[in-house]
């Protein structure tokens, strides 16, 4: 049981990390909405670790939204962008 668990907590984390790598590769966009996502990702690993040094009010406060944050912003710039080169075919 507890090794699913991992499992599954490594998948989320590894999407996690392709959705806002994916997005930091679009070209087309401006720099602050390509960098976005990765920023928030950043800082949500970075309130993570506070829970290493016993800090877990701010971690558990910030770290999930921040992770949510980072997923919702990408997912939604690789929709836009399929979209978009959906429209230039037709």
């Amino acid at each position: 049981m507890l090794v699913l668990i991992a499992l599954s907590a490594v998948a989320v984390f590894g999407s996690l990390v392709l959705c806002t790598v994916t997005v930091a590769r679009m070209r087309e966009l401006p720099a602050w909405r390509r960098f976005l996502p990765l920023s928030l990702f950043l800082v949500a690993l970075a309130a993570s670790l506070l829970r290493a040094v016993d800090v877990r009010e701010i971690a558990d406060a910030t770290a999930f939204p921040l992770n949510a944050a980072a997923v919702l912003l990408s997912v939604r710039e690789i929709r836009a962008r399929r979209r978009r080169n959906a429209a230039e075919v037709s």
